[in-house]
């Protein structure tokens, strides 16, 4: 087999290919892998490709590569963020790249931000081969702890925090655990009145029976009327199509309560890559198949 472009014999060895069994997305990387390690959770990697940046992976599983990682960051904030005016404390499960928390430091209202990351490996990848994209992990606002973030949550006082963040990968390994219903009436409880949580909730094509049980779950512990699913578009994720929940407290709703004027000066602002106002809005309407798929949960 010769590759397209330049004709020469296809090597393996210079792809990176994600994969479930049904279909699988292959990402060509630029020579040796510039960071590998087996971590007491999983192997962290970080690759350069050849059009895509600096790549982080775990399990080989594509984490994030500098062209796209704005998309997911950017949704899983400012959305939450235009919704809700009065976030002061945040919790962010997950996140180690750091995208999350660069997106969160951009709004000056937020007064602290505790982050729970259960892999030290990951947060030390991050910070030396994709600066720009953990370039807030050491701001003065933000509590790193490395630790269990399903015990953190488990263990938090009620009414916490305004808004929580889960930014997971699948749902293996580590993460399993936050794709639970014990795990989210935990999230519930933390939650003040009025709190929202945003979620990394799968694609409704890679991974549909994960996305629809989350629903499912999700629905159960805040109610059908606070459980709002909406669609990021992601090149280097497998379908390029992916979603992320909102959930509120019996709080405010993401599009009736969206804060337009605020989101379009920020946005200019801060010359944000993928978000912005028409997007906020158009990223809750569904195709009518992923409608189908949830409708009766």
């Amino acid at each position: 087999m010769t590759t397209p472009e330049t004709g020469a014999e296809f090597n393996q060895d210079e792809w990176v290919i994600d994969h479930n069994n049904k279909s699988a997305l292959s990402i060509r990387v630029k020579g040796e892998c510039l960071f590998k390690e087996q971590s007491p959770f999983q192997v962290v990697e970080v690759f350069d490709t050849y059009d895509r940046g600096k790549m982080l992976t775990i399990d080989r599983m594509v984490m994030c590569t500098e062209s796209d990682e704005a998309n997911y960051h950017e949704m899983i904030v400012h959305v939450p963020m235009f919704a809700n005016s009065s976030i002061k404390d945040v919790l962010v499960i997950g996140a180690g790249d750091g995208g999350t928390i660069r997106e969160l430091m951009r709004h000056p209202g937020i007064e602290k931000v505790t982050m729970v990351e259960i892999d030290e490996v990951v947060v030390r990848a991050s910070k030396q081969f994709l600066p720009t994209i953990s370039s807030a992990l050491e701001h003065p606002k933000l509590n790193l702890l490395i630790d269990d973030g399903i015990k953190f949550v488990k263990d938090a006082a009620n009414a916490s925090y305004d808004l929580v963040i889960i930014d997971s990968s699948d749902p293996v390994g580590p993460s399993e655990g936050l794709f639970s219903k014990s795990f989210y009436e935990d999230v519930y409880r933390c939650l003040r009145p009025g709190g929202v949580v945003t979620i990394q909730s799968e694609s409704p094509l890679f991974h549909p029976d994960a996305f629809v049980d989350l629903n499912k779950c999700l629905k159960e512990v805040f109610g059908a009327d606070f459980v709002h699913p909406y669609l990021v578009f992601i090149p280097m994720y497998p379908t390029g199509m992916w979603s992320l929940t909102y959930c509120s407290k019996q709080g405010q709703h993401p599009v009736n309560n969206f804060d337009r004027d605020s989101s379009t000066q920020f946005t200019a602002l801060h010359n944000l890559r993928y978000y912005n106002p028409d997007i906020h809005q158009a990223a809750f309407a569904l195709p009518g198949y992923i409608q189908q798929k949830i409708i009766s949960t």
